[in-house]
């Protein structure tokens, strides 16, 4: 049976979807995307510092599980929820349940999620699709920025550490050292909202303003693919997932206003330079 055992496997799996990716999107030269986009990348300042950005924004998300314990909350919103839902997730885990599924759904919700973050950024600067890739940037950010206070002041524990909802945590049955390798990235109170699916669903809405129908496809059905594991495998509540989704929207909307303003104004200060050049060249004519 197919098992993961470590980080250090995830990041090989990780690899080796982003090659098989590159060759289903580029079958012609799959490496030309990767060239072109880390040298478009790394002669920019701007994406760099977006990008940093967006390093720092993660690296906050990281530490925020070592600001929460030093917090020392003493409520839990887990009842709260669970009073709301009842067992949803625990029919959705039991109807589908199958050995099958449960490793294509962990192969998708630890691997393929990260994969298609990065495929993002390399498939937007290689298509010379500037704009969505700041948008894309923007998206992120706003993402996480917004989640962490939520992960911060409202805890709620996975649907499978509520003991009531009868749940189990089927991401054990294929990544055993889940715990011990991949916790330290996500908190077991850390649930609404759920970040796998915004993050999904801002894939999603970008990718659908992308040309390359391939991509969209791919990102399209690998979000839902994402979006039902984490109800299957047992680890959010449904509520989680309409956090989520929320999100998402607002994160995609308002990132695509930053991204506007920014070109616009980019726009503007060029044409403003053409026109001192072309004045100052009719001045020295």
């Amino acid at each position: 049976m197919f098992s993961i055992e470590s980080m250090t496997e995830v990041y090989i799996y990780m690899f080796i979807t982003l090659i098989v990716l590159f060759i289903y999107l580029y079958p012609k030269n799959p490496l030309s995307p990767t060239i072109s986009s880390l040298k478009t990348f790394f002669t920019s300042w701007k994406m760099i510092l977006h990008f940093a950005a967006i390093a720092f924004i993660l690296f906050l998300n990281k530490i925020e599980l070592t600001i929460e314990e030093s917090m020392n909350l003493k409520y839990d919103l887990t009842p709260l929820f669970y009073g709301w839902e009842g067992n949803i997730v625990y029919t959705i885990q039991n109807f589908f349940q199958n050995d099958i599924l449960t490793i294509i759904l962990v192969f998708f919700y630890v691997v393929v999620f990260t994969s298609l973050i990065i495929a993002s950024f390399l498939v937007y600067l290689n298509e010379k699709d500037h704009k969505l890739f700041y948008t894309f940037c923007y998206a992120i950010m706003l993402n996480y920025g917004i989640a962490i206070p939520f992960y911060l002041f409202f805890p709620i524990n996975e649907v499978w550490a509520h003991e009531p909802a009868g749940v189990s945590f089927l991401m054990l049955d294929v990544f055993p050292t889940f715990e011990t390798e991949y916790r330290a990235l996500s908190g077991l109170n850390n649930c609404f909202p759920s970040l796998h699916t915004s993050i999904s669903v801002t894939l999603s809405l970008i990718a659908l303003k992308s040309s390359n129908m391939k991509w969209k496809r791919i990102v399209l059905i690998s979000a839902a693919i994402i979006i039902f594991s984490i109800f299957y495998l047992g680890i959010h509540w449904v509520i989680d997932m309409i956090g989520g989704v929320l999100l998402a929207v607002f994160a995609v909307y308002a990132a695509q206003r930053i991204a506007d303003r920014d070109f616009k104004f980019g726009k503007r200060k060029t044409h403003y330079y053409a026109q001192n050049t072309d004045a100052n060249e009719t001045i020295q004519k």
